[in-house]
């Protein structure tokens, strides 16, 4: 998919921004149109479990996402590929895709990245904030609980200078939830 690239480009919008775990030659704020970050996908090991999921992020379709593209040169291109599939496609919740993506410069890239596959029995759609407040305050798997994924996920993006106010939205309904209960 990545070989008819003329640069390798690779954009992440959750912890691929703040972890990428690869070599790369740039990093730069970017942004991708059509999609949006969501807390659309079921975690049924790394934050719920099958009885009871937890939300990580997706890239799902509608409106635009913030996030980070890296540069990655030619000579570790397969390497670097490889490396995001074994991370990004344990479940194939996400598809891998080349999307055009718009540089903080305004360089106009496409960057690999992975969006959710809304088919797959992981996708959990278009949830209201309240729905997904619930399930991430109830929701503990093998990484910790869904909170605090959540949080710490806010707490880097905010670091990055990069603003999600669906997921800041979502976050402050889970402290509301933490109160109702305490």
């Amino acid at each position: 998919m990545a070989r008819d690239m003329d640069e390798f480009w690779v954009f992440g919008y959750r912890s691929l921004m703040w972890n990428p775990g690869f070599v790369f030659e740039e990093r730069i704020p970017a942004r991708v149109f059509g999609f949006r970050r969501s807390l659309c996908v079921w975690s049924h090991v790394h934050r719920g479990t099958p009885q009871q999921p937890g939300l990580v992020l997706g890239l799902d379709r509608g409106g635009s996402c913030l996030g980070v593209a890296f540069r990655v040169s030619d000579g570790q291109r397969v390497e670097v590929l490889n490396y995001l599939r074994r991370r990004e496609l344990v479940t194939n919740v996400y598809l891998e895709r080349v999307l055009p993506a718009s540089l903080q410069d305004r360089r106009q890239v496409r960057a690999v990245s992975y969006i959710v596959d809304r088919h797959h029995p992981q996708y959990a759609g278009a949830l209201a904030v309240e729905d997904a407040a619930e399930v991430v305050y109830r929701s503990h798997g093998q990484s910790g609980p869904n909170q605090a994924y959540v949080s710490n996920t806010l707490a880097h993006m905010k670091e990055m200078g990069i603003r999600d106010p669906w997921l800041e939205r979502v976050s402050a309904a889970v402290s509301d939830c933490a109160q109702a209960a305490g």
